[in-house]
């Protein structure tokens, strides 16, 4: 597997029934969400620790709990990205972080990361391109749309997108390694802003104005959430077999 798509967050293997393959115990959230409801800190709301932000943090941060509607992409793009976004996230079932709502946001906003592969078109170009190509592949699978593909199959075409083996029609256009990089560090930096994710992974937000004085390894503030499922996830991802 290409290492572009380790790198990024690999998808997980599948058991029976197309769902992705998880440890045993992951423990449902029963404070706060999180996404589908899972996570390490079952216990854990980062929102509680709101009234420690300032005004401005605060308004940030609480605004991505209710991104505004679609404005750069159009109609047709939307089911195709929105059916990837969740694909690569493994995000199966509701709560879902709207991680495409994220990413259009910042398109629409043109608030770009600063940056341009010399290669490659302009990143929205990027995003629209890529759309194109998802539901080219599904249609070579016989299905309307990747939007409307089965999840084994929605899997099967994000792995060859990322090992750079999908060709012919609007994948032609890109660097598909590049185009890989490009629409994932946007999925990810959507994902990982929001509280739902901070909750998954028990992340204490934003420092300011009160900041962190318990420095060090294995120390922790008194508000921060105590891990109730503690496998190693690289380990045991290695273990079964799923890297």
């Amino acid at each position: 597997m290409a290492e572009s798509y380790r790198g990024a967050g690999h998808l997980p293997k599948q058991r029976e029934g197309g769902m992705p393959a998880e440890p045993e115990g992951v423990p449902r959230q029963r404070r706060g969400t999180t996404p589908q409801m899972r996570g390490r800190y079952p216990d854990y709301d980062v929102l509680e620790q709101s009234s420690h932000w300032d005004d401005a943090t605060r308004e940030v941060v609480l605004a991505r709990l209710d991104p505004p509607p679609i404005r750069f992409f159009d109609d047709g793009e939307v089911p195709t990205l929105t059916a990837f976004c969740d694909t690569v996230t493994a995000q199966d079932s509701d709560p879902k972080i709207p991680v495409l709502s994220l990413v259009d946001k910042k398109l629409h906003e043109g608030k770009l990361d600063g940056f341009q592969y010399e290669d490659m078109p302009d990143d929205r170009d990027v995003w629209r391109i890529v759309a194109r190509g998802l539901d080219e592949a599904a249609m070579e699978l016989g299905h309307p749309s990747f939007g409307e593909a089965p999840l084994d199959d929605r899997h099967s075409i994000c792995e060859r997108f990322a090992a750079g083996e999908l060709d012919g029609g609007a994948w032609n256009e890109l660097n598909l390694t590049r185009a890989w990089s490009v629409v994932m560090r946007g999925v990810l930096q959507s994902f990982y802003q929001h509280p739902w994710a901070w909750n998954e992974i028990g992340f204490g937000g934003p420092a300011y104005p009160r900041g962190y004085a318990a420095l060090g390894v294995d120390r922790a503030e008194h508000w921060e959430p105590g891990e109730e499922f503690d496998i190693d996830p690289v380990e045991d991802a290695s273990a079964r077999g799923l890297e």
